[in-house]
């Protein structure tokens, strides 16, 4: 068994999405089809064009598309979006896809509807995201809708996880990496893992820091190890609701994820639809 000593350090731009941690993506991270049915009707409800904001490797905004609809896509990583890129043309699409952090969106077109599926907040910076939720306004035309899903901060109520918002329970931070991690092989034998830890919560200023690794094995030897830092901003719905009225939205609904029902207090993770 081969040996990588020495990781590169994460990438210090909020996000962990690139070099082999983009590939695992590509390779595994597919949607469920209640979620891939539930983004296509929404689009479908609130109109085209659209525009995938966070959209990785693909994983809604390529289906999307084979099912004809006019989705445009946009993500910080470039190593994601070459991943995208190479998917398309292997399908067949013909995706409009730019380099671009949320707080500096800027495009020439307008869109009926945006959506943000699960990555609002991962720059770590909360001015960051209030400008994000600005430009978004901006990109939307008039009674254009931005469908955002939130995962809350108590989605993970393990002790492990919320109960370190009590004081005195965060004493094993940083975390040490996982003893063992399961292997996945992709198309090409190559074999991917992927394990991650908890370096920083902030109660206070509802910020977390993770990291992950990535190892990559060829011929049961390991041939490359990666570490990816993320930076997150954990947010409740007062506050998201109220940044979007700061950021120019008026008619808003909070529903459940992807129940098309009012949120309720039981709910891990909530989508707003928030109008122009």
């Amino acid at each position: 068994m081969g040996r990588v000593t020495d990781l590169p350090p994460p990438v210090a731009d909020g996000t962990w999405h690139h070099g082999l941690i983009a590939r695992y993506w590509a390779e595994f991270n597919e949607p469920e089809p209640e979620e891939l049915a539930w983004y296509r009707l929404a689009v479908e409800r609130f109109g085209q064009p659209a525009l995938d904001l966070g959209c990785g490797t693909g994983r809604l905004l390529l289906p999307l598309l084979a099912a004809g609809l006019d989705v445009d896509g946009v993500d910080v990583s470039a190593d994601m979006l070459a991943h995208c890129e190479q998917r398309a043309r292997r399908d067949g699409l013909d995706p409009g896809l730019w380099r671009q952090a949320f707080h500096e969106l800027d495009l020439r077109r307008r869109y009926r509807t945006v959506y943000i599926c699960d990555s609002f907040g991962i720059g770590g910076d909360r001015a960051n995201d209030l400008e994000a939720l600005r430009r978004v306004h901006r990109h939307l035309e008039p009674g254009g809708a931005l469908v955002l899903s939130v995962e809350l901060p108590y989605h993970d109520s393990s002790p492990a996880a919320w109960g370190r918002w009590l004081p005195g329970h965060r004493d094993d931070l940083p975390g040490t990496w996982p003893a063992t991690a399961e292997r996945r092989r992709a198309a090409d034998g190559d074999e991917f893992e992927l394990a991650v830890r908890h370096i920083e919560l902030d109660p206070l200023g509802q910020r977390r820091v993770m990291e992950i690794r990535a190892r990559l094995w060829r011929n049961d030897v390991l041939i490359a190890a990666e570490v990816g830092r993320l930076a997150e901003s954990l947010y409740f719905v007062p506050e998201v609701r109220q940044m979007l009225v700061v950021a120019g939205f008026g008619d808003m609904a909070v529903e459940g994820r992807y129940n098309n029902r009012p949120a309720t207090a039981d709910d891990g993770t909530v989508v707003f639809i928030a109008r122009r």
